[in-house]
């Protein structure tokens, strides 16, 4: 399938394009929603285009279409909450309220890179919600929901292509309103 520029294959054919920690989860999530994992679609890119003002560039793609995970973290009464918030590129994730009220925290901020990639498994600019630590919540800004939704795939040389509502149906995935706000044009 083409879109933008590039074309995508089946994810599941091409794990050489994908992080250890993704290829597996899709392998598991294919076991009980093989229709669905059928819709996740990879294609390589230029690892130096992986951040999405760039990929979406270069490969003719529309920013919309493109979503963000950043990784967040707080402490309540000594323990340590995490959460990927997944949001449109044409937003940005509300960590200072929404997600500072759901992971029930005084303060949430961004994980620190170094963190984020040893949890993860897979590389800076690529971290997708798709095969995170299980004691992760994965949030979704229901925006998510309509549309083609371009994520990372672990590796800063792919991205992974999927219908929204496929990434909404992620398993452990929580759909929520409101997790991020319009960026001002």
């Amino acid at each position: 399938m083409r879109f933008g520029t590039l074309d995508w294959a089946p994810a599941l054919d091409h794990p050489h394009l994908l992080a250890g920690p993704v290829a597996e989860a899709l392998a598991r999530w294919a076991q009980d929603a093989p229709d669905a994992v059928g819709q996740v679609l990879v294609a390589e890119i230029d690892p130096d285009l992986a951040d999405t003002a760039d990929m979406t560039a270069a490969y003719d793609l529309p920013l919309e279409a493109s979503a963000n995970c950043v990784l967040v973290a707080g402490k309540r009464s000594g323990a340590e909450r995490i959460a990927a918030a997944v949001v449109r590129a044409t937003t940005r994730a509300d960590v200072n309220s929404t997600i500072k009220r759901l992971l029930d925290v005084r303060k949430a901020s961004f994980l620190p890179t170094d963190r984020a990639v040893d949890d993860s498994g897979m590389q800076y600019g690529g971290i997708t919600p798709i095969g995170l630590p299980a004691d992760y919540r994965v949030l979704l800004d229901a925006r998510i929901s309509a549309g083609p939704a371009i994520i990372g795939s672990g590796i800063r040389g792919s991205k992974i292509l999927l219908p929204g509502d496929v990434l909404a149906a992620l398993p452990g995935a929580d759909i929520l309103e409101g997790l991020a706000q319009e960026v001002a044009a």
